[in-house]
């Protein structure tokens, strides 16, 4: 075993459990105003958090006798030695790193609930970080270290428009940002753009998006060669279809990394995991584990790239090749599908009937989003 530093001789090996006493706590209910106020020293994340004493005696707040019997916390005797394996970075993790935007109220609201059950935010009194507001509308003024989204499908932003006769209409709304590449009013364009403007200097994104973004002409063009030219657009994971966000919908994971400005385009080469072909899923029968992932994460390898090697379903795309595609065309496949190869190797019949509904479930929701914006 290797070490940073010398280990004495006359030191040996133990357990935290073997040397002190592992405890745990709860917070009193807060609601409760009885709880609080009295003259037990009530010492949290949040005090330990940027501590630089070697000793300490009280917190922010006390607890009454009442409270201590009604919580999980346990009082320790005076001289007591603490260490605390994760309270300053639990309480950092809790406070000022996550923050979220949210278009619809009652999501919202369930995004709040998922937050506090999972222990992110403080007390309930404070402001959990989740605005409610069109994230489309600005840029919101924060730059953030990495932004993971699955930005709500569906190829045109609209407004509803109510007359005066009271009834309403949907017309198309075109996203006009100085900050933006290209003015289009294709949402999943947007969001790729808007991410990117979010990003500090080598921050990272991760992002959900359908195939349409990786193929369509005019905006979808200049987006793409602006992203490989201004970020380090290293990854594309091809999703199975209808697994992530819908019946029939196709989509994929791009990562990129953004980068200073540059002369040079910061795209050297483009990696692309096919989960897609011959790879059979439904929500229900044969949904998409973990572990169908983990041959994906293995060669993902985040600390080091360099690292990565080709195999069947993941494969290298140099910036040059991408460019000379038409339209700098992203939906690239290699694969061939085996069931069109051979037809004793396709599917169960019932695999093969779910598959045609779901095509035609999401034609059906295009064509139908079609007829909504040629009444505009």
């Amino acid at each position: 075993m290797n070490f940073l530093w010398k280990i004495p001789n006359s030191w040996k090996w133990s357990t935290m459990g073997e040397i002190s006493n592992v405890v745990g706590g709860g917070t009193p209910k807060t609601s409760t105003a009885e709880y609080f106020g009295g003259n037990v020293s009530w010492i949290t994340p949040a005090d330990l958090s940027g501590y630089t004493s070697k000793t300490i005696s009280h917190g922010a707040r006390n607890i009454t006798t009442e409270g201590l019997n009604n919580s999980g916390a346990r009082l320790m005797p005076a001289g007591t030695v603490l260490f605390s394996s994760r309270a300053p970075c639990h309480h950092r993790f809790k406070n000022g790193t996550v923050f979220g935007v949210e278009l619809v109220d009652g999501v919202a609201r369930l995004c709040c609930m998922n937050l506090v059950l999972h222990g992110i935010g403080d007390e309930a009194s404070e402001e959990v970080p989740v605005q409610v507001r069109d994230s489309l509308a600005g840029h919101g003024g924060a730059y953030y270290g990495m932004v993971l989204t699955n930005p709500p499908f569906g190829k045109k932003s609209s407004v509803t428009v109510v007359n005066g006769g009271g009834q309403t209409q949907k017309e198309s709304l075109t996203i006009h940002r100085e900050d933006f590449w290209a003015t289009t009013s294709n949402k999943q364009l947007n969001f790729v753009q808007h991410v990117y403007t979010l990003l500090k200097q080598h921050g990272r994104a991760a992002i959900v998006v359908p195939d349409n973004v990786l193929f369509e002409g005019g905006a979808g063009e200049t987006v793409r060669r602006k992203l490989l030219h201004e970020a380090d657009v290293h990854t594309l994971l091809r999703l199975p279809t209808g697994v992530f966000y819908a019946q029939g919908v196709k989509a994929n994971v791009l990562f990129f990394d953004r980068k200073p400005a540059s002369e040079t385009p910061w795209t050297k080469e483009l990696w692309i995991y096919d989960l897609r072909t011959n790879m059979h899923f439904t929500l229900k029968e044969n949904p998409l584990k973990r572990s169908d992932l983990d041959d994906f994460v293995a060669r993902f390898h985040a600390e080091n790239r360099h690292e990565r090697s080709e195999s069947g379903r993941f494969r290298r795309f140099a910036y040059d090749e991408l460019l000379k595609r038409d339209k700098v065309n992203l939906d690239i496949f290699w694969l061939k599908d085996e069931s069109l190869e051979d037809s004793a190797n396709l599917p169960d019949p019932d695999v093969i009937a779910k598959e045609i509904v779901e095509d035609l479930e999401a034609a059906l929701e295009q064509f139908a989003a079609i007829a909504e914006d040629l009444k505009c």
